[in-house]
């Protein structure tokens, strides 16, 4: 099974928000999921997204791999190079 951690739209007819969730690849874009990590309301911007980065960095070690937007996000929040932190501290032991 491999794990994406992508957005899903919720909300109304032109006034979208989306959850930032772990799903089976294969799912529908607006399917089932494994874990919800956050929400992102485009009205309000990147900065005002809610993100659990303990739930982010849990899921990119198992091995998830985020959608671009997802990645792009997690970048400019510093997930990104957390995960690239913890990531170099265990192959150098």
């Amino acid at each position: 099974m491999s794990v994406k951690i992508r957005m899903t739209r919720i909300g109304r007819h032109k006034d979208a928000f989306y959850r930032i969730v772990a799903a089976d690849s294969r799912m529908s874009r607006d399917g089932r999921y494994i874990e919800q990590i956050g929400i992102f309301d485009p009205e309000h911007g990147e900065e005002n997204a809610t993100i659990n980065e303990e739930l982010a960095l849990k899921w990119l070690k198992q091995g998830a791999t985020p959608s671009d937007s997802v990645r792009a996000m997690f970048n400019r929040k510093g997930i990104m190079a957390k995960f690239a932190e913890s990531k170099g501290k265990k192959e150098s032991k």
